[in-house]
């Protein structure tokens, strides 16, 4: 993927999030010098196999399991530094060094106590499907330009004098929604804790991230969520809080968008997603629960059940244009292998007319038929095939008809978990 003319490669989720990113950017890794998240929170989960290793990580850059390789968590993150500072523990407590290695932004909000307290009380009231780890309240503080960034906590006299004007607004709130108020002075005591540990690690992150692509190093941008999440472009309001698709890259990155040259585009061989929202291809009962076991879904940061369904072309075809993909990555191929005959959505249908792009809206999105062909499974496993050559045809030819339907070339196919399971 890096070379002479892709220099800075942009990893994007093409689907509703849990693609497999995590494995996608531990593979790019290996090659870069330095790995940015650029928007999201602790709400991610990126899980990646190394050896018998399992390691899911939350906000910290998946290519901190390759000892050479710098991580910079940017100022598009909504960061929430107990959770940071327990994975930087957890990792190095299982040999992995941290140390020298990870940098956050100066500029990247905290996420607080009481915005996770928020983000609880508003879900029992709209249900829209998060994850109740503070993320959306921690961006309407930013937009509302009253968060906490890293860099005040250089200044906590001020920190401290503000920090309570912010949980009374939060308290107020939380009134309305009848839930127990925020602590003031457990607020103050946590930044006061916490602030010896974060600042010797924070910087200006788009500095170090321009520096190094002016050196002339390979650069890896990795988002959080996917496409269909953008709150934008995504299955708005069942979306997340920040834009997910690569135009956020360089925003939460801090770097110009000419400095991008690849976008890769990861998505399942099928199709899944976490909570509430439309989902098109969602398989009937009995076919979701088979590829839900075959496949392990369930959510890494919140253990839920993922809804399963087949491969919709009109979701990726959607995320081609508004991520202005160059490569795809395809993963968990290997799900499917025991499957006999396997659907793939080519279009919609809504009140007797054939759609082939995304609607804009979530009410006609939820009435759409999906238009179904169905390929012959290859029922034979591919989980130790290294080439494309070593894939059984029928595996291929699916390949080929995801490849003919979203006109971006697959570069990369993942047939199992651990990091060596990978064609490329």
């Amino acid at each position: 993927m890096f070379g002479p003319k892709r220099q800075c490669v942009v990893v994007v989720g093409a689907q509703w999030g849990d693609e497999g990113k995590g494995k996608i950017v531990d593979v790019l890794a290996e090659r870069a010098d330095v790995v940015v998240r650029y928007q999201g929170g602790a709400n991610a989960g990126h899980t990646v196999v190394k050896g018998d290793d399992e390691f899911i990580l939350h906000q910290i850059p998946s290519g901190i399991l390759h000892p050479g390789t710098r991580c910079l968590i940017g100022n598009g993150v909504v960061l929430d530094p107990e959770t940071l500072l327990a994975e930087v523990d957890g990792l190095e407590g299982r040999g992995v060094a941290v140390a020298g290695r990870l940098y956050v932004s100066l500029r990247a909000q905290l996420v607080l106590p009481f915005h996770k307290l928020l983000d609880q009380a508003t879900e029992r009231q709209q249900k829209i499907g998060t994850t109740g780890r503070g993320i959306g309240p921690a961006y309407e503080d930013k937009i509302a330009r009253r968060g906490l960034r890293v860099g005040d906590l250089r200044h906590l006299t001020q920190a401290r004098d503000s920090m309570a004007a912010r949980v009374d607004h939060a308290n107020r709130l939380l009134a309305m929604m009848g839930a127990e108020p925020a602590s003031v002075d457990a607020h103050v005591e946590l930044i006061e804790r916490l602030a010896p540990r974060l600042l010797p690690i924070a910087a200006d992150t788009g500095r170090l991230t321009y520096d190094a692509l002016a050196r002339g190093e390979n650069v890896l941008l990795e988002g959080a969520q996917g496409a269909l999440l953008d709150v934008d472009h995504g299955t708005y309001p069942f979306v997340t809080s920040s834009n997910t698709t690569a135009g956020g890259a360089a925003v939460g990155a801090g770097i110009g968008p000419t400095a991008i040259d690849a976008v890769v585009g990861v998505v399942k061989a099928y199709t899944t997603r976490v909570g509430n929202g439309p989902l098109p291809t969602e398989a009937p009962a009995a076919a979701g629960e088979r590829l839900r076991e075959l496949g392990d879904e369930y959510g890494a940061t919140t253990g839920r059940p993922r809804r399963c369904g087949w491969f919709d072309a009109v979701v990726v075809r959607y995320a081609v244009r508004v991520n202005g993909l160059t490569d795809l990555a395809v993963t968990k191929l290997d799900v499917l292998d025991t499957i006999e005959r396997i659907p793939v959505c080519t279009g919609y249908t809504a009140g007797g007319e054939r759609l082939d792009d995304m609607p804009a809206d979530v009410y006609t999105l939820g009435g759409v038929e999906p238009v179904y062909e169905e390929l012959e499974g290859w029922r034979r496993p591919t989980s130790s095939a290294r080439r494309l050559a070593d894939l059984p045809p029928l595996a291929r030819a699916y390949l080929d008809r995801i490849q003919d339907l979203v006109q971006v070339p697959i570069r990369y196919v993942s047939v199992g978990s651990r990091r060596d399971q990978i064609i490329c």
